[in-house]
């Protein structure tokens, strides 16, 4: 089950079709899921859960926590929509485009996709523009 929660004014509209992405995102890489919880806050929450649970004192757009079993994806995955607006902004892309990224991007990371050294982040790069197309595409 995909759940989405808000800690900030921000709010999906038609959270059915994020839904049904996001698990057409894990049946297309061969996993199925499990408890996926996307919450949604401001660049302040997610630091403190940067400082708190990681001991990094910066702000990111996103933080996974990883809950997965085997091919089950499970997951805790925080998204500041401040800084996908700053990101937005910053990369010239639309907001939606930008936060489809990082929703993907949460997921992709669930899956057991890197981003830590080159090669990871330009497969993760390819793999988020792939999942992408397909929110765009009705089921």
């Amino acid at each position: 089950m995909i759940d989405f929660h808000f800690k900030s004014e921000f709010g999906l509209d038609n959270k059915t079709k994020f839904s049904d992405w996001i698990t057409r995102i894990i049946v297309s890489e061969n996993f199925e899921a499990g408890q996926i919880d996307y919450i949604f806050c401001s660049d302040d929450y997610l630091l403190n859960i940067n400082q708190e649970y990681l001991n990094h004192d910066t702000f990111t757009d996103i933080i996974t926590f990883d809950y997965s079993n085997g091919s089950t994806i499970s997951g805790d995955v925080f998204i500041s929509t401040d800084r996908v607006k700053e990101n937005a902004e910053t990369y010239k892309v639309g907001f939606e485009d930008e936060l489809l990224r990082v929703m993907s991007h949460g997921v992709l990371h669930l899956m057991g996709y890197g981003d830590k050294i080159e090669e990871e982040r330009k497969l993760m790069r390819e793999k988020e523009d792939e999942k992408i197309k397909l929110f765009h595409v009705e089921p």
